[in-house]
């Protein structure tokens, strides 16, 4: 059978971290997908990971899209009644601030608009960030839904990847303006740090940076001072969970545990003997990379509408290790 028997979606960026495993998850929930990669001229790159999935061969399809150029994932969205809006800008370490920005937001823009016009698609879910919403101008006792990050904050704040943060506040503003603007339903997720065990071949960022002590990438450790994590399992699993769910709307935040550098490097000390930790003293001169960012996540909007994280930090990082040892990447 071709067609799921759920019906049809499409997930945006399919190669990518989460892209991948919200592909993997919803075969797995017997739905058709369509999937969108970069344009690949020389037919260099392997889709195996993509093509080898149960349930691939039957309802698994991929189309090659640009975010420069919304118009050309209509294909892949025709007909479809749902769409993961996961891709997102690869900006080169150069890259200004601001073309940033116009390519992330146009590409958003254009792709909702896209989706308007099938005339079949019935709700977006668009992955944002927690970056979208740390970075607040007032002082709040916890993070929640009703807090945006304020761009002054993010350049007073944030000394590297600054363009990360700006770009994804503004795009997930403009996308829910366009739904409230237009009718169509926007879902947005607002994960923190995603890690666990991944099916691409690459080394996705935030597992290197989870990872970073593991690693030996000191360079890393002030990202991690303090941290809110969760595993990519339940990043997806929300996903699917708020295109599904009749009384989804706005923004859900996705974060399952809070750590600290410290709390990590015992944690692997125990858990890994193999790998080699700092000693807990040294951790002491690391200096956070983002000012004020021990305040707590609140998941309680997506826990009060019926969704259940189901993995803790043990699985969370025997996932993430298992997944880079298999692919040579320690």
């Amino acid at each position: 059978m071709e067609g799921g028997a759920k019906g049809k979606v499409c997930v945006t960026g399919g190669t990518g971290f989460i892209g991948s495993w919200l592909v993997k998850k919803l075969l797995e929930s017997d739905y058709s997908v369509n999937t969108t990669v970069r344009s690949d001229p020389e037919k260099k790159r392997d889709y195996s990971f993509l093509t080898n999935l149960p349930g691939a061969s039957e309802r698994l399809h991929i189309y090659t899209a640009d975010l420069n150029d919304p118009e050309s994932f209509g294909p892949a969205i025709e007909g479809c009644i749902g769409v993961f809006l996961v891709a997102n800008p690869n900006p080169g370490g150069q890259e200004p601030v601001e073309s940033v920005v116009r390519k992330t937001t146009d590409g958003t823009l254009g792709i909702l608009k896209v989706c308007l016009n099938s005339k079949t698609v019935r709700r977006v879910v668009y992955t944002s960030s927690a970056a979208c919403m740390e970075f607040t101008p007032n002082k709040v006792d916890f993070l929640d839904e009703s807090c945006w990050s304020d761009i002054d904050v993010i350049n007073e704040q944030v000394p590297y990847f600054k363009s990360y943060p700006i770009s994804k506040t503004l795009a997930e503003r403009a996308a829910l303006e366009f739904s409230q603007q237009h009718g169509l339903e926007v879902v947005t997720v607002l994960p923190t740090c995603v890690t666990g065990p991944f099916i691409c071949p690459n080394l996705p960022t935030s597992v290197r940076m989870t990872l970073a002590l593991v690693f030996g990438n000191e360079a890393l450790y002030g990202f991690f001072l303090n941290a809110n994590i969760v595993h990519v399992d339940d990043v997806a699993r929300a996903h699917l969970f708020l295109f599904e769910h009749p009384n989804a709307n706005g923004r859900y935040i996705c974060s399952s545990h809070k750590t600290t550098l410290e709390e990590l490097a015992k944690f692997f000390s125990a858990k890994y003997p193999e790998f080699q930790m700092p000693s807990l003293e040294s951790l002491k001169d690391v200096k956070s990379f983002v000012k004020d960012n021990n305040c707590m996540i609140s998941s309680k909007k997506l826990l009060d509408i019926g969704f259940e994280y189901k993995y803790g930090v043990n699985e969370i990082f025997d996932g993430a290790i298992q997944s880079c040892k298999e692919k040579g990447h320690l």
